[in-house]
């Protein structure tokens, strides 16, 4: 029998003795979808497989979501749906990722063990939704470990099984209880040497926070302290890492060689995928895991742009170093206002594939008649009859099928990258743009993203655990705003080197701890940036003299946040247009060493954006042949298993689309025919090529 309390000490503190990750062999492109035989009506599962081989389905994901159906009872286990799943689809060719039930808790369990539920700022979770426990508590931990261990054990040998799913899109779900305070105390305890560094580092003489003995550490929630509410949200970050690793070490002693670990990472939601994840620590997270997975929801119909397909692959994709992801999840049919148009099924399936994915799953196969996610629609609607977005899946799956070869393991090469950072992100969210104006990090790193998207600048994401910046051309470093000097001293080295960066407003102000520095702000970037400041505020009828970058008169104007910079060294590209802050600078460029510094001091909107960052990259030399198109044709390109150059163009709009081939002889994959260069080419409405150089 287990021993919770060595559970719970195991699960926290220790170093797991589990096999280092090892990216995993993929041979073909997998295209498939979640499976809940479970959920279904009536029995159909043999005109389900049958229903998938049609569709060039060979991969399916179940398990993940039925904790109850899979152990009924405290240690009663059937695992006869799974066993009928797993054997159906050996008949059919079809392989399958079992993924563990964990994020959804049976009903005993919540009846026996109520303290399994979060305490959260709003009191205790009650049961029904799913995602509604404290992952480091020790009771919910004995029987995940459980039931992880008899699943995996059971499901280890069939022939079926080619990886394994750990937990689902896992974050700490804002659990904060008198436990989880002690556990961060203990956190503290090892991170401090002493009550008075951290008093002095968190700045708690403020309002009488300071804390002169360990016992009188206060509870987190309600605290008015950003220093501390921003290491509690790092405390909770490494919950989930913890937690993951925890759950893959357990998968690991149990798996076949060959069989892969892997998780599907979301990210930011505003109804559609949108930006970097607040609640999870991606590249730590994803150093437990194989291969990375992610979920990636976007718009479709008229609003459908491929942008969150693109940002939520280069994350992905830049999780495990530059290797093939996987797309665990995305809609086929989705919420009602996401029903493809025809043709957009493709578009976005290849898409994917574009960014470096090896797999594509919709979520899910069959709509369900009941509950929450009643009309979520899967790939068939609840009459289960060909449809036609199923029927358009039909297409994908066998151009997936017969040119696997040619599109599978594309590996990317980019010169530009995106400097994102959770402590950034938590700092900055902490005070945002000052009261009465809204907007998050992501509002500041989403546009930039969206810029390069729009000019076909490829990317990549780092972070400042990365340790190979320096690869790169250009940084793109979006409001930065809490960061230890090393980082800033890393960043200056790199424009000295001759890097180029893009910094926003919002850098450099504060510490690792998110105390704001007493030098003259932009902090230590000043010395490559060439500049400082003192004031900023938030714009009234503020525009750009003389509309430097020539974006007309609506364009031409500044919104949210301004800073009132003055250059030392540094050029100044754009004054501000105001009787009161026209003697400042708005946005500047320095020369530091042999690269280039600049400095963007304020918020603007969509259009100046994109044309700051193109006069940067373009003294960057990095505007190229591919930036002779821009949206709505998105064009992408790897190096495909042969060595050979692929090229992908797809038109984001409703109307035909004229282009002009600028690269060497090649295959056009889709259509099989030949293409050379300078060769005039059409996409259709919602269209896609693909051309493999010779």
């Amino acid at each position: 029998m287990f021993s919770k309390a060595a559970i719970a000490v195991a699960s926290l503190f220790l170093l797991y003795n589990c096999a280092v990750a090892q990216y995993p062999k993929m041979d073909k492109l997998l295209f498939g979808v979640a499976y809940y035989e479970e959920y279904l009506p009536y029995d159909r599962l043999d005109k389900d497989v049958q229903m998938m081989k049609d569709a060039g389905i060979n991969v399916v994901r179940i398990a993940e979501s039925t904790w109850s159906t899979e152990e009924p009872q405290d240690g009663v286990f059937d695992f006869s749906h799974i066993d009928r799943v797993l054997d159906a689809m050996n008949k059919a060719g079809i392989k399958v990722i079992i993924g563990t039930p964990t994020y959804a808790i049976p009903t005993w369990l919540a009846r026996e063990h109520p303290d399994v539920l979060a305490i959260t700022p709003n009191g205790q979770n009650r049961y029904g939704a799913r995602q509604n426990m404290d992952i480091s508590n020790s009771n919910f931990r004995f029987y995940a470990e459980r039931i992880i261990r008899k699943l995996v054990d059971h499901v280890k040998d069939h022939p079926a099984v080619i990886g394994y799913q750990v937990d689902n899109e896992t974050k700490p779900y804002n659990t904060s209880g008198p436990e989880v305070q002690k556990l961060f105390v203990q956190y503290m305890k090892a991170k401090f040497p002493s009550l008075d560094s951290m008093n002095k580092a968190f700045g708690f003489d403020y309002w009488s926070n300071r804390i002169n003995n360990w016992d009188d550490f206060p509870s987190t929630t309600g605290t008015i302290n950003a220093s501390l509410a921003s290491e509690f949200a790092r405390f909770q970050r490494k919950l989930v890492t913890d937690y993951l690793a925890w759950q893959a070490a357990i998968v690991n002693e149990y798996k076949r060689s060959g069989q892969f670990i892997t998780h599907n990472f979301d990210f930011e939601w505003r109804g559609v995928s949108y930006g970097i994840q607040p609640d999870v620590d991606h590249f730590a997270a994803a150093k437990a895991i194989d291969i990375a997975g992610c979920d990636i929801y976007h718009p479709t119909q008229d609003h459908l742009t491929g942008a969150e397909i693109s940002l939520g692959g280069d994350i992905a994709r830049s999780m495990k170093g530059g290797k093939n992801y996987l797309v665990i999840e995305t809609e086929a049919q989705g919420f009602p206002q996401w029903v493809p148009y025809p043709g957009q099924l493709r578009l976005q399936a290849f898409g994917h594939l574009a960014s470096g994915a090896n797999m594509l799953e919709y979520w899910h196969w069959h709509s369900i008649h009941n509950s929450a996610e009643t009309y979520w629609k899967g790939l068939l609607s609840q009459d289960f009859e060909p449809n036609p977005t199923y029927n358009e899946a039909k297409t994908i799956g066998k151009d997936f099928a017969r040119l696997s070869d040619d599109l599978v393991n594309l590996k990317k090469t980019n010169s530009v990258a995106i400097l994102f950072s959770n402590e950034a992100l938590t700092g900055f969210n902490s005070f945002g743009f000052g009261w009465g104006a809204p907007g998050n990090y992501n509002d500041v790193l989403r546009p930039m993203y969206d810029a390069l998207y729009k000019m076909n600048i490829g990317c990549d994401f780092v972070d400042p655990s990365t340790n190979d910046i320096e690869k790169y051309k250009l940084l793109i470093v979006p409001a930065l705003y809490a960061a230890p000097d090393s980082l800033l001293e890393r960043l200056n080295r790199f424009v000295k080197n001759g890097g180029h960066i893009i910094y926003t407003f919002k850098t450099g102000f504060s510490n690792e701890n998110v105390k704001v520095r007493s030098s003259k702000q932009p902090g230590i970037v000043n010395e490559a940036c060439g500049i400082y400041f003192s004031e900023f505020t938030i714009p009234e009828n503020v525009s750009l003299k003389d509309d430097p970058f020539k974006v007309g008169k609506e364009n031409n104007v500044i919104q949210t946040w301004m800073e009132l910079l003055t250059p030392t060294t540094a050029k100044v590209l754009a004054w501000y247009d105001h009787p009161a802050w026209g003697k400042y600078a708005a946005i500047t460029e320095n020369n530091y060493g042999k690269g280039l510094a600049t400095y963007i001091g304020c918020m603007t909107n969509d259009v100046l954006l994109q044309k700051i960052i193109q006069d940067a990259v373009t003294k960057a030399g990095l505007w190229g042949t591919d930036q002779q198109l821009a949206f709505p044709i998105i064009t992408k390109f790897g190096v495909n298993q042969r060595g050979k150059t692929v090229h992908y163009y797809f038109n984001y709009s409703a109307s035909p689309v004229h282009f002009t081939y600028p690269y060497g002889d090649g295959n056009e994959l889709l259509l099989q025919e030949a293409v050379q260069k300078n060769k005039q080419l059409q996409l259709d409405a919602w269209g896609v090529k693909i051309i493999e150089e010779k």
